[in-house]
């Protein structure tokens, strides 16, 4: 047994261990393109998330009880689903400039999940339920997809008002603001997006030596953050609308009521409606790029508020920190 729980006090070390080192080695990466550095931090990412998957599995097992019914374990599996997820993406489009913003956060959100660490105790009658086993993980997934739209968003608006900025100014000869409505839809494929030349002041600045737009240039286009930021939703929130059904059937077996308008229920919901009229926006291109990136970047504070505010700050039937 001792072995068992140096084992999982171990991988748990791995797991912030390689997050920190990895996000440390993929900021740096973010701001030099030193392709060593990326090569350093990719695999830190993988062994960190493979490591938290395991610890997962090895407290499961040492314990007899289901890891994610409280705060530290659900935490846990939010570090690992939105590593894991991030890289998927940074695997399938040579991402990997991101993984230092995706890694910090996990590992944040990580270490405070270790703080609520308290044991093993039996759980509530409430959560001695199969739907424990549905709902928690399909719900914490889509809080980490959430995660990774949100990094996305924030590189976009980054990468969007320091375009601007340089297209507006007198010293490169051209002014041309970053246009939202040049952008593809967000079925087209990544090679036909980076196609787009969406600020020619950029490339003007750039071949000028301006340090700044060289920089820029060195990142995917608006559009392509944009067609990223939309694909990392559209995972989140079937996920999520799956969360809000399964935690519904779950609620009418442990309270006898599908719907009681609880604070985290009522959380869940706006979360619901604001990421869905992300995706009908996004239809609009009017919406679409600028605006519809500032809905998905506020909206994840209301993911946090959700999932961390409600629990801890809130009272109600989801008070048991889960």
């Amino acid at each position: 047994m001792n072995g068992k729980m140096s084992a999982d006090e171990l991988l748990m070390i791995v797991a912030i261990a390689s997050y920190i080192f990895g996000a440390l080695a993929l900021l740096v990466y973010f701001f030099s393109r030193e392709e060593w550095l990326k090569n350093l931090g990719a695999p830190l990412a993988i062994v960190g998330c493979v490591a938290q998957f395991a610890q997962l599995f090895v407290r499961w097992d040492l314990t007899g009880v289901w890891p994610l019914l409280n705060l530290y374990g659900s935490l846990s599996l939010f570090a690992a689903m939105s590593v894991a997820i991030f890289i998927g993406f940074a695997w399938r489009y040579k991402l990997w400039f991101a993984g230092g913003f995706v890694l910090a956060l996990a590992a944040i959100f990580l270490a405070y999940g270790v703080t609520w660490n308290e044991g093993t105790m039996p759980p509530v009658p409430s959560l001695q339920s199969y739907w424990a086993k549905v709902h928690v993980p399909i719900v914490v997934s889509s809080y980490a997809a959430f995660l990774v739209a949100f990094v996305f968003s924030c590189i976009y608006l980054v990468k969007y008002y320091a375009e601007r900025k340089i297209a507006l100014s007198p010293r490169t000869g051209v002014a041309v603001s970053s246009s939202v409505a040049a952008m593809a839809p967000p079925a087209a494929m990544m090679q036909r997006v980076a196609a787009i030349d969406e600020t020619p002041a950029l490339a003007a600045a750039a071949e000028a030596g301006n340090p700044l737009a060289i920089w820029l240039q060195s990142l995917p286009s608006l559009a392509q953050l944009d067609v990223v930021v939309y694909r990392a939703v559209a995972i989140g929130l079937p996920l999520i609308s799956l969360g809000i059904i399964t935690g519904a059937a779950w609620a009418k077996e442990a309270w006898g009521a599908y719907w009681q308008w609880d604070p985290k229920e009522t959380a869940a919901l706006c979360t619901w409606i604001v990421y869905l009229a992300y995706m009908h926006l996004h239809t609009r291109n009017a919406w679409r790029g600028l605006r519809t990136n500032w809905l998905s970047f506020l909206g994840f504070f209301l993911v946090i508020f959700t999932y961390l505010g409600v629990n801890i700050w809130i009272s109600g039937l989801h008070s048991y920190k889960v």
